[in-house]
């Protein structure tokens, strides 16, 4: 059973992460199925496309789109699957659906996608806990080591560029790597940004 040009992929856990947990009690975050924050990213792939080669091997681990595993309504308000469902908690994935793959112990940003962390503004008048449109990268690829950016260098990005994933109960923001605009010095006081809810999952 493979899909010519798509991955066929399975959620890790149920579809939706709505509960946390909190000093061993369990806090119940979302009740809905409109909110994308809450839809599961985390899949297993269950086999991979039959047309052409691929670094990401069936029984990998991946970090997916959140549209993949994600409820809606439709027009009369019946609960519908989402267009990539296919059969018995299984779902098609195109190549840009897959942000990240795991293997051997280690995450690696798939194609031209980067992960970056973000990292706490030390002086700002405004109150903003987080630095503008910089972070610190954590992930990166091939294009990006081509022009001499490496994970742990400080970099900045494109406005509107960055989604939130947690990866492992971090805060890290999925971009590609075109909308990395410059690399910046490190001064050595850089400080990651993780919200405490991360650590709850």
């Amino acid at each position: 059973m493979k899909s010519i040009f798509q991955f066929i992929v399975k959620p890790i856990g149920e579809r939706y992460n709505n509960e946390i947990n909190i000093d061993n009690k369990i806090l119940i975050v979302n009740a809905g199925i409109e909110d994308h924050n809450f839809v599961n990213r985390l899949a297993e792939v269950v086999e991979v496309p039959a047309a052409y080669k691929t670094l990401i091997k069936k029984g990998d681990k991946v970090i997916v789109h959140f549209n993949l595993f994600r409820r809606w309504y439709d027009i009369r308000g019946k609960e519908k699957n989402s267009s990539k469902y296919f059969k018995d908690n299984m779902y098609f994935a195109t190549d840009d659906q897959i942000y990240m793959y795991y293997r051997d112990n280690q995450w690696y940003a798939n194609n031209d996608y980067c992960f970056v962390k973000p990292v706490l503004e030390k002086q700002n008048i405004r109150g903003d806990k987080l630095k503008t449109l910089r972070g610190i990268l954590k992930y990166g690829n091939s294009s990006l080591e081509a022009i001499h950016i490496n994970p742990e260098d400080y970099v900045g990005f494109k406005p509107l560029s960055e989604f939130e994933f947690v990866v492992d109960k971090q805060l890290l923001y999925c971009m590609k790597s075109n909308d990395i605009v410059i690399k910046y010095e490190r001064q050595g006081n850089e400080t990651e940004y993780n919200p405490s809810w991360t650590e709850s999952g």
